[in-house]
């Protein structure tokens, strides 16, 4: 993860080196980068990569806003809000071809790759949980509306049998939000998608037990054959504190926009 974040930055200089260019026919460039939710990875890195951008390019400012990450972002970029925006790469793709949840195409091009993503499903021993069947009649957050993480969390449930109004309770929580709810036994199981390790998960494995729940090998082909922008993804043991079990998940990768 450190060699993709130093990858990522090297990256992001020569990007805004060519803006710099620029920059000398006027005082400061001013550029806005849409990152994401606090508790996931876009939010820590868009604010790292701003102070970056201030520091190594002359006449450069830039800022890292809070947003509701992919799509929110794609939108933003889209609509010239935002210079800048880190969106899923399943997201960016329908984004630009203006396919569901989007409205309409939008004029994204893919600056580089940041890293992938596994979808980690979490929740506790308590709730007896361990496979994606036992989600059934139970409380679930999938993040915000209109995330990519809640959209990929309905790919997989749909694949797995499930009719989202009628066999589990769908809760559209922030990434800080789920974690407080989770450990308030507000939901018995929640969906981040993040880089591991991610913050949110290592929060609620430092007061609680916290189970990841794997998708099945069989499943997850059902959902790469429908959803090809989507990989297979193995969080490795002991990642997180007392899960010292692999982990198979399907993921996603991150793009600058």
């Amino acid at each position: 993860m450190k060699r993709s974040l130093i990858t990522v930055l090297a990256v992001l200089m020569v990007v805004c080196l060519g803006f710099a260019v620029q920059a000398s026919a006027a005082d400061k460039i001013f550029l806005t980068l849409a990152s994401g939710s606090p508790g996931g990875a876009y939010y820590p890195l868009g604010g790292g990569m701003s102070v970056v951008v201030q520091k190594t390019v002359e006449g450069f400012r830039c800022a890292a806003e809070s947003t509701g990450a992919s799509v929110e972002n794609s939108r933003l970029v889209g609509n010239g809000d935002s210079d800048m925006g880190m969106v899923m790469g399943s997201v960016g793709y329908n984004a630009a071809q203006g396919k569901a949840p989007f409205e309409k195409k939008y004029d994204l091009v893919a600056l580089f790759q940041m890293y992938p993503a596994p979808e980690h499903i979490v929740t506790t021993a308590q709730s007896k949980i361990k496979k994606i069947a036992d989600l059934k009649g139970k409380k679930v957050s999938i993040d915000v509306p209109g995330s990519g993480c809640s959209t990929m969390a309905k790919a997989i449930l749909e694949e797995a049998g499930f009719n989202l109004e009628k066999d589990l309770t769908i809760a559209n929580l922030s990434q800080t939000e789920s974690v407080q709810a989770l450990k308030d036994g507000i939901v018995d199981a929640v969906f981040f998608n993040f880089a591991y390790p991610g913050s949110a998960v290592m929060d609620l494995a430092a007061t609680r037990d916290i189970v990841l729940v794997p998708i099945d090998r069989k499943l997850a082909d059902k959902v790469v054959k429908k959803h090809p922008y989507y990989v297979k993804i193995v969080i490795p043991g002991k990642t997180y504190s007392k899960v010292d079990y692999d982990v198979l998940c399907l993921g996603d990768s991150n793009v600058m926009v």
